[in-house]
């Protein structure tokens, strides 16, 4: 053969092999998230997705790392890869039927939503009973959640989840089972002792929230309240007392969930309220946060709002819709 086109064909299949050159690897360190380390090899947050993807069998619960494992890194500036519509992602945290996520608009690009709901692993939380069903506050607490990421997801925003439950997606049924094996971001035994969980689930957040400065950001609590049987309670609201944005957030909420029940219920009224309160995790969290109160798991009204699978999809819309306008007059 003519050494002229030996030399060809070589270089070639030099180009092509130097094209198709493995992703490099790293190995994670004690303590890191993606965005710490994309950002110690050089890479921006904006290649966040893109590394989800190429790691998808390697990482833990809720995209977390596992220390010691090793991870490729994308190239500089490259997409993720998604579904053939190229419009949308799969987040297995969601479960078979909801995990496949179409992302709509962007009207949430740039917007970081650290989303806890209460109690979990050890700790069900308040406790109430309907007919013969137990229900636990941290299953009820979460589904919403769960259901709240998703909507924000759906509209751009990047959401991490502090509790995280390995096997239990979004759920449709009315009565949902109890069980004690949520962990706490990334993949930590949830303690029973409240300090220490509290504590636990705090650093979790501010750990994220130091990956990934800067922007807009909120932390966003969830839980169902206890109170006696003859109460009934609409959805209601705390912040921090020295947190004017925190205030802000939730009277936005607030007003959102006023024009669903003038909307949908007209001669109801709404009794939600917003308060300050000195709750430890929205004392202690770095980003605006907002703890609230679905209801009172002991009341028969109230246990409605959250056993019907479409009520707790409502919930999740309204919220969603509350914290878009509390994006866009922050923009």
């Amino acid at each position: 053969m003519n050494k002229c086109i030996i030399l060809h064909i070589f270089l070639f299949f030099s180009l092509v092999l130097t094209a198709q050159d493995p992703p490099r690897e790293v190995v994670a360190q004690q303590g890191d998230g993606i965005y710490s380390l994309l950002k110690r090899h050089g890479l921006k947050p904006s290649d966040f997705h893109a590394f989800v993807d190429l790691n998808k069998s390697r990482l833990g619960p809720n995209n977390s790392l596992i220390s010691g494992r090793k991870y490729k890194l994308p190239a500089p500036g490259s997409q993720p890869v998604v579904a053939a519509d190229n419009n949308t992602r799969t987040y297995k945290i969601f479960g078979p039927k909801y995990q496949n996520v179409t992302i709509k608009s962007q009207q949430l690009k740039g917007a970081t939503y650290y989303l806890k709901s209460g109690h979990g692993g050890p700790d069900p939380g308040a406790i109430g009973k309907y007919q013969n069903h137990v229900l636990c506050e941290d299953e009820y607490a979460y589904d919403v959640i769960l259901r709240l990421g998703r909507n924000l997801l759906e509209h751009g925003a990047t959401v991490h989840f502090i509790i995280i439950d390995p096997n239990d997606g979004i759920r449709d049924e009315q009565f949902l089972k109890p069980d004690k094996d949520e962990v706490c971001y990334p993949n930590l035994t949830i303690p029973l002792n409240q300090v220490q969980r509290l504590k636990q689930r705090t650093e979790a957040v501010n750990r994220l929230y130091n990956q990934n400065r800067g922007g807009f950001h909120r932390m966003i609590s969830v839980h169902v309240d206890a109170r006696s049987k003859g109460q009934n309670i609409d959805v209601f609201f705390y912040h921090d007392e020295r947190s004017r944005t925190g205030a802000k957030t939730a009277n936005i909420l607030k007003k959102t969930f006023e024009e669903k029940y003038r909307r949908h219920q007209p001669n109801r009224g709404y009794r939600g309220t917003v308060s300050d309160r000195n709750l430890y995790v929205v004392r202690n969290s770095i980003p605006v946060s907002v703890y609230i109160e679905l209801g009172n798991i002991h009341h028969a009204r109230d246990q409605q709002r959250i056993i019907n699978p479409d009520n707790r999809q409502a919930l999740a819309n309204w919220l969603s819709e509350g914290l878009i306008e509390d994006f866009k007059t922050n923009k």
